[in-house]
């Protein structure tokens, strides 16, 4: 498969010269270098590429001036700084550019969206625009390869996920994805605030990894692992940050019995968490193949509307027991209010709770299945 045009791209392409920074935020691996060598391809010699895994680009960078700028730019009109999170005092550096030389366009990229908004975030402020390259959309892959071909590997994304050297490879997925998962994926996190791998950090992820498309309990977490609440609290979020989870808060608005403190985890990509369980099994051997799918949805839905200006809100609903109602994805955008249900069979007979549709009579609710799913994931509306 040749290069995969990124959907991001004709929107970074026409902010170049623009007075703005440009940041690209996403996990390792998710193909930000290769879609910034790709964009400024045609700018040859016009472009200055700095990578922060470099010792001596950190070196160089500390503390620079205006006048170093200059020296080390010399002709370039373009400025990229790869890996920018490791760099101590980016966003300072990079405002010098954006404030005493704004012909020249800054990209910057990072990994670890924590580390790199911490570093960037008060000196950039309004000089910057923002935004996430995530593994592989289905879009983003139909319009490579085509509807069918896409629909036809369905369950190979469930399986592998659509981290870009994953799709391209196919046959060494189960390879790439076990060092993926066990040493890039995770190497943010043990870089922040001196934190080292640990059982429990482990025993978490895999914890989640088998809870997938349920509601989590930050409670019985903590007792699974052997930590308290906060430590809970304190790696969700470095999870959450570094694009490895994604929690899905509940929907409430006006019924007493509706959950509204509650939420699940997803997995930003289905190969990491079946890599995290050890399990490629085919689909129709799993008992979590409904949960996948119901993962898969939901994940694809959040890339299709990662990059826009504002996003809808997502979440799942459901009441409490005894009558236990719930709709899997629920989005409000604009005084809309969307409902969907996800069933991994066709043929299952589905509906949306009467109970939800009594409370928001004015929803638009839809049932998603593998033979109609593309609308879903191609409407971004």
């Amino acid at each position: 498969m040749d290069y995969i045009t990124r959907s991001i791209e004709p929107e970074l392409k026409s902010r170049f010269f623009g007075g703005k920074a440009l940041v690209i935020y996403g996990p390792r691996q998710s193909g930000k270098t290769t879609m910034i060598r790709h964009l400024v391809s045609e700018y040859g010699d016009d472009v200055l590429w700095l990578n922060g895994d470099n010792p001596g680009v950190r070196a160089r960078i500390t503390g620079i001036t205006t006048s170093d700028w200059r020296l080390l730019l010399g002709k370039c009109r373009i400025l990229v700084v790869d890996e920018a999170q490791h760099i101590p005092d980016i966003g300072m550096a990079l405002k010098l550019v954006t404030d005493e030389i704004p012909e020249v366009q800054i990209i910057a990229s990072g990994s670890s969206a924590f580390e790199l908004m911490n570093r960037m975030a008060e000196p950039l402020t309004g000089r910057k625009l923002e935004y996430r390259l995530l593994p592989l959309s289905f879009s983003e892959l139909v319009s490579c390869a085509g509807l069918l071909s896409e629909t036809q590997n369905r369950e190979r994304r469930l399986l592998y996920g659509s981290y870009p050297d994953v799709v391209v490879h196919p046959g060494s997925e189960q390879m790439l994805l076990s060092e993926l998962a066990g040493s890039y994926l995770f190497k943010d996190i043990y870089a922040l605030d001196g934190l080292r791998r640990t059982n429990c950090l482990d025993r978490l992820v895999r914890a989640l990894a088998f809870q997938i498309g349920s509601e989590v309990s930050r409670t019985e977490l903590a007792d699974l692992v052997g930590v308290d609440v906060k430590t809970v609290d304190r790696y969700l979020d470095l999870l959450t940050k570094c694009y490895i989870i994604h929690p899905l808060g509940a929907f409430s608005r006006n019924l007493r019995n509706e959950i509204k403190k509650g939420f699940k985890v997803y997995f930003h990509d289905l190969g990491i968490r079946n890599a995290v369980i050890g399990n490629f099994s085919p689909l129709d051997a799993r008992s979590d193949a409904g949960h996948m799918w119901e993962n898969y949805l939901v994940m694809e839905r959040l890339k299709l509307h990662a990059n826009r200006p504002f996003p809808p809100r997502s979440f799942f609903w459901r009441t409490r027991a005894p009558s236990s109602n719930e709709v899997d994805y629920v989005e409000e955008h604009s005084g809309i209010l969307r409902a969907w249900e996800f069933k991994s069979n066709p043929a299952t007979t589905a509906s949306i709770p009467v109970s939800f549709r009594h409370a928001y009579p004015e929803a638009e609710t839809g049932i998603v299945t593998p033979s109609n799913y593309e609308k879903f994931l191609l409407d971004d509306k």
